[in-house]
């Protein structure tokens, strides 16, 4: 009625030619779609088909089409006459094929960004877990489809879908069936997408507004807005709406307050929304309501009733009218038969005739927008996003607290006002809607198999690792210098740590080394002052001189492994203990081979007796030790130890520790010693019966027996221990090793020397042989 007005007034638009319009009913059955396009086409008397009885102010257009479905009925009958039809409802990409719809056009915006649109706002408010309504129709569909292809790609997940069949039969099998879902579910966001066939509105305004006070999502194209004498009034309160940007048409509230039944009184169609609105009658003497007041205007109507803002669809009727009229006018202007149509009969214009000026129309209307009919030129859909809100006195609103824009740059098309959103009853606030409980900090998300992303279980961050943020897919991994704290939240730094002298276990294994170092010197004290006495001179005394001096030093080497470690502790620690355990256990093989030695010279005629003296004992002392001394010198040259931090051991700690370098030539070096260890041991247990006096091969035996038991047990020990625990190990090996020996052959002599001394005498010896 608006556009109609306005183009009539405007003297530049269709001059001296009146524009009016026929408004038939939509049905929502194909076959009485068709029977009132034929009473449309035939005129107002019985329909015949073929025939018009309309010899006046016969239309040439019809605007219409407020679904797909009432496209494609009109289309299949008004096709055969090629009147156009310009729709006015949701964009249908199936519409635009101009083989199968030639004379359809279509002036809404295409929606395709509107799923995209919708995904946006649940990522916002990380609504993930969400359910889907829809009726039952190719349109919705499709939008489905292209809803769930967009949740996908951004990891919000279907709850549920639920189809509204246009049958009542259907909807009441199913209502149940969905109710008894809503009831068990957890979801908290529902998106609702329909056309007017599957009358969702009241469908959904039967069910206990317990069981619907959740967010619900949809676009404008569904009417939410309550009519009255519903008792469950609010159950939509707090939705979000995206509707079709549209600008403001000016003189429109104007028209509104302007427009009344009394001054247009064949407008059957506003008289009985004027009684049905104002609850009030045209007819005096009626006892069924009040006479409606001639002062009434539309603007004092609640929203349930019409809202004085144009709607989308509204928006497109109105520029639906104005295309249709600048196609007239451009037809007219190129037609030389205007004289003919100067009574207003536009009998001349056919329908056929004004396709190729629909094609090409552009204009712009009142609001300053630019507008086409080339279905090759649909403009994207934007969306503003609004708020609708009841109130307990039977009012309602919608308001603006977004918006959409399709084609702005990405991370500025989506805004929105969240302080300005009234949220559902018992909100209060955005609240999620998951299928799984927030994995807190400390925590990962872990699938739980056959079902969707959006539903898993929490796992604890594994050994190392950290989640600083609720629903990580997975844990960070702490540097190498940090360890996570307890709860796995925060990594803290790692404390260096190495075998110091200041803690306890530093402190006792030095103490012990410097103890049996001395312990040694004093021993071999004890044997320089008593070299003359017989049990000194046993054995080969420059042997046992060696063999302290060396069981010293190895004592004092143990030091080497105490400390931070650095270039020279780490070079020395290894080889230091090798060459003097080298020599310590060379000098006792070469005790024991003077054992066998000096048996066998006392044999008439043996030529042993020239390796008896002090010479071939030192001499083979000084090659066993040269050959540990070679192994020492390439190791040191090809792949020497150096300091090194163990950051993997110890979560909390940092072990500053020596890298041995080799590993082959740190277990050479040990191998070389265990060889030798066990010459000893061999050639000591064969002479361990020999009868001589003071005869060292039984306390040789035991010696390396307890020196073997001791290095045996070390290395799986060794290896099974990490950091300065492994240190400490190897340590103790060392200082169990040389007082076994130090304790097994020199404590018995030192007993004879310093408590028994007269078994320390030549005449002793003669009265009482030792065997």
């Amino acid at each position: 009625m608006l556009a109609v007005e306005e183009i009539n007034r405007n003297t530049k638009l269709l001059p001296n030619i009146t524009l009016g319009f026929h408004i038939f009913n939509a049905y929502h059955k194909d076959e009485t779609t068709l029977e009132s396009s034929l009473v449309w086409l035939s005129g107002q008397g019985p329909t015949i088909p073929n025939y018009s009885c309309e010899r006046q102010g016969k239309s040439i257009v019809v605007i219409g089409g407020a679904t797909s479905e009432l496209t494609i009925s009109m289309g299949s009958l008004l096709e055969l006459y090629r009147i156009p039809q310009v729709t006015y409802g949701l964009f249908d990409p199936f519409l635009s094929d101009p083989v199968q719809f030639p004379s359809v056009y279509q002036l809404a915006p295409r929606d395709t960004s509107l799923p995209l649109a919708m995904v946006r706002l649940m990522l916002h408010f990380k609504w993930t877990w969400v359910g889907l309504v829809a009726s039952d129709d190719p349109r919705s569909e499709e939008f489905l489809r292209d809803l769930q292809e967009q949740m996908v790609r951004n990891d919000v997940c279907v709850a549920f879908i639920h189809k509204v069949f246009t049958g009542l039969t259907e909807n009441n099998r199913y209502l149940f069936y969905f109710l008894n879902q809503l009831f068990f579910s957890t979801v908290k966001v529902i998106v609702i997408y329909g056309n007017t066939d599957s009358l969702l509105t009241l469908r959904f305004r039967e069910v206990p507004s317990a069981l619907v006070y959740r967010m619900w999502i949809t676009s404008s194209h569904w009417d939410i807005a309550k009519k009255p004498g519903y008792v469950h009034f609010d159950n939509f309160h707090g939705a979000l709406i995206l509707t079709d940007q549209t600008s403001k048409i000016p003189g429109f509230k104007h028209f509104l307050k302007s427009i009344n039944p009394v001054k247009d009184p064949e407008n059957i169609f506003l008289q009985s929304f004027w009684n049905s609105a104002f609850g009030c009658t045209s007819k005096v003497g009626r006892v069924d309501g009040a006479v409606c007041s001639p002062n009434a205007s539309l603007d004092t109507l609640r929203l349930s009733y019409l809202d004085i803002t144009m709607s989308d669809q509204s928006y497109t009727v109105y520029n639906a009218v104005y295309a249709v009229a600048w196609a007239l006018h451009e037809m007219f202007l190129v037609r030389s038969e205007m004289e003919s149509n100067s009574n207003g009969n536009n009998s001349g214009a056919y329908p056929w005739k004004l396709h190729s000026f629909l094609k090409n129309v552009q204009f712009n209307n009142s609001a300053g927008n630019h507008l086409v009919l080339d279905k090759k030129k649909n403009s994207v859909a934007n969306y503003d996003i609004l708020n609708y809100v009841t109130f307990r006195n039977d009012s309602e609103v919608l308001v603006k607290v977004g918006e959409f824009i399709s084609e702005a740059p990405v991370g500025q098309e989506f805004i929105i006002q969240q302080k300005a959103i009234v949220w559902p009853r018992k909100w209060g606030e955005p609240l999620p809607s998951r299928c799984s409980k927030v994995c807190s900090p400390g925590f990962h998300i872990k699938a739980q198999e056959g079902k969707p992303v959006c539903c898993f279980d929490c796992a604890p961050c594994p050994q190392g690792q950290i989640s600083n943020q609720t629903d990580r897919d997975q844990c960070m991994k702490c540097p190498e210098d940090h360890y996570p704290n307890r709860e796995r939240i925060h990594c803290l730094p790692k404390r260096v740590t190495f075998l110091a002298y200041e803690e306890t276990l530093g402190m006792a294994l030095a103490s012990i080394a410097a103890s049996f170092s001395l312990l040694t010197a004093l021993v071999l004290w004890v044997f320089v002052n008593q070299k003359d006495t017989p049990i000194v001179k046993a054995n080969n005394r420059d042997l046992s001189y060696i063999l302290l001096l060396s069981l010293s030093l190895c004592f004092l080497c143990s030091l080497f492994f105490i400390g931070r470690p650095t270039a020279i502790s780490c070079l020395l620690r290894q080889t230091a203990f090798g060459v003097m355990f080298t020599v310590a256990i060379s000098s006792i093989l070469a005790k024991t081979i003077t054992v066998v030695l000096a048996f066998r010279a006392t044999r008439p005629g043996s030529s042993s007796r020239r390796w008896v003296g002090s010479r071939g004992p030192i001499s083979l002392v000084v090659f066993c030790t040269f050959i540990q001394v070679m192994l020492c010198a390439i190791w040191l040259l090809l792949s020497p130890p150096f300091p090194d931090a163990d950051t993997h051991s110890d979560p909390e700690h940092i072990i500053l520790e020596c890298n041995e370098g080799s590993l082959i030539a740190f277990y050479s070096v040990l191998g070389y010693i265990a060889l030798l260890a066990l010459g000893s041991f061999t050639v000591a247990f064969l002479a361990r019966n020999l009868p001589d006096t003071f005869n060292e091969a039984k306390f040789i035996t035991f010696s390396m027996l307890v020196f073997c038991s001791v290095w045996v047990s070390f290395l799986p020990t060794y290896q099974s221990t990490k950091g300065k625990m492994m240190v400490a190990v190897e340590v103790f090996s060392i200082l169990s090793s040389s007082a076994g020996l130090l304790g097994c052959i020199f404590i018995p002599k030192c007993y004879i020397i310093l408590l028994q001394p007269q078994k320390n005498t030549k005449k002793f010896l003669k009265k009482n042989p030792i065997s």
